[in-house]
């Protein structure tokens, strides 16, 4: 097994974070790991992506032209990675702020309104976590144990407090993730 995931939106979002703690999580379970960020030289607000590959096999490069998963949070990500995810592929997205909505029809495109609920919950900072219990769901790559595990790891230790509300938020976006088809 290896998935090829890319995560693009705006700094702030919790892009890279999200990535991390996705690394992290495969490493705590044993797996080949590849975390390669890229980010403008704004704090936030500027673009920002992370690639991420976890593999049972030996990775032979951190470098990916196309990928098997596509996490989209903000429009200038839509239009330049669209493309980019394997025919049969799976992308996500946040629909908050896209004015373009995906139109492939060769690969799998679901949407989570992580932006909603995260206000809903009263956590901005959750956002990123709701996208990732999507991402979850739908391809189950990290037990819960070692996402826990990863959680601890990746975030600071003065932070450990928000662990269990990150859970919580994991378990939002399994809920709430759904097919683009229901939303036409």
């Amino acid at each position: 097994m290896t998935e090829e995931i890319i995560i693009a939106g705006f700094g702030g979002q919790g892009v890279l974070s999200m990535g991390k703690i996705l690394a992290y999580s495969g490493i705590m379970q044993n797996q080949e790991v590849s975390w390669m960020p890229s980010y403008g030289p704004e704090m936030r607000g500027g673009t920002a992506n992370v690639t991420v590959v976890l593999s049972d096999e030996r990775i032979s490069s951190p470098i990916v032209n196309s990928f098997d998963t596509a996490i989209i949070l903000n429009q200038q990500s839509m239009d330049k990675f669209e493309n980019s995810v394997k025919k049969g592929g799976l992308l996500i997205y946040d629909p908050n702020g896209i004015t373009r909505h995906p139109i492939r029809t060769d690969i799998e495109i679901y949407t989570i309104d992580a932006a909603y609920e995260s206000s809903r919950m009263k956590s901005s900072k959750v956002f990123n976590m709701i996208v990732l219990g999507g991402f979850l769901k739908l391809k189950p790559l990290i037990d819960p144990e070692h996402m826990h595990q990863g959680l601890e790891k990746s975030l600071p230790a003065r932070h450990h407090h928000m662990i269990a509300e990150n859970e919580r938020a994991i378990e939002k976006g399994k809920e709430i993730i759904m097919p683009k088809y229901l939303l036409n």
